[in-house]
């Protein structure tokens, strides 16, 4: 099982069950785990018998909520804690620095610092990284309407004092309200669909993808997005 972190206080569950769904369509299996202080996935994911945690089935991806480490969800699922959980993918997504130290993301096979750069975002997503012993390499993805090379290098201004190595290459999402929308609408309706989200933003969806999948083409992924497109009606 792969573990994958996104870190940071920016409000991320949708963009990972948006991936986590590009993944279930090319047969993974995949454990999405919410360890944020607000718990956005109780209230994004429905659950027929919600409790303190659970682990529910939502679009083909489980979502584990109220879980304080893999151990404690090995527990629940009647997994040995000498096994693995039988996932392909395990998606963590933090915004506290105990969620980050209780799921050992600092052995995670990749790390994404997900931010917009509102001085909230910025300073208390590096939070999350303060008890790191070691540097550790992270992949910034970036939400923000205009993309200016200031933003980028006042969050490598800020992150000076924190153990972090930045990735060269970074993934840009556009702030617009036509995605904020869809997004919502998903929710509302408790669906995962790609129908009329920009084309930038699929676009980040693709590459996330690819980089999470690493022997998977671009051009796989984008298939699947189209049938996703489809499946619901354009």
């Amino acid at each position: 099982m792969k573990k994958i972190g996104f870190i940071g206080a920016y409000d991320k569950i949708d963009l990972i069950l948006y991936i986590a769904k590009i993944l279930t369509m090319l047969d993974k299996k995949v454990l999405v785990m919410d360890s944020t202080i607000n718990q956005k996935a109780r209230y994004v994911v429905p659950a027929i018998t919600p409790a303190m945690k659970y682990v529910t089935d939502f679009e083909d991806i489980d979502v584990a909520v109220g879980f304080s480490n893999i151990e404690d969800i090995k527990n629940y699922l009647g997994v040995s804690q000498g096994q693995e959980l039988e996932y392909d993918f395990a998606f963590i997504d933090t915004d506290n620095e105990k969620g980050f130290i209780n799921f050992q993301l600092e052995g995670a096979q990749k790390n994404y610092f997900v931010t917009s750069f509102d001085n909230y975002s910025l300073k208390k997503g590096l939070e999350v990284l303060n008890g790191l012993q070691n540097p550790i390499g992270l992949t910034k993805v970036l939400f923000s309407k205009e993309m200016l090379k200031e933003e980028d290098d006042y969050l490598n201004f800020l992150s000076l004092g924190y153990k972090v190595m930045w990735n060269e290459y970074r993934i840009y999402f556009p702030i617009e309200n036509g995605d904020l929308s869809v997004i919502y609408e998903n929710q509302r309706i408790s669906k995962i669909r790609f129908r009329k989200l920009s084309v930038p933003y699929k676009d980040g969806l693709a590459y996330l993808a690819e980089e999470i999948l690493e022997n998977v083409s671009e051009s796989n992924i984008r298939k699947v997005i189209k049938s996703l497109e489809k499946a619901i009606g354009i």
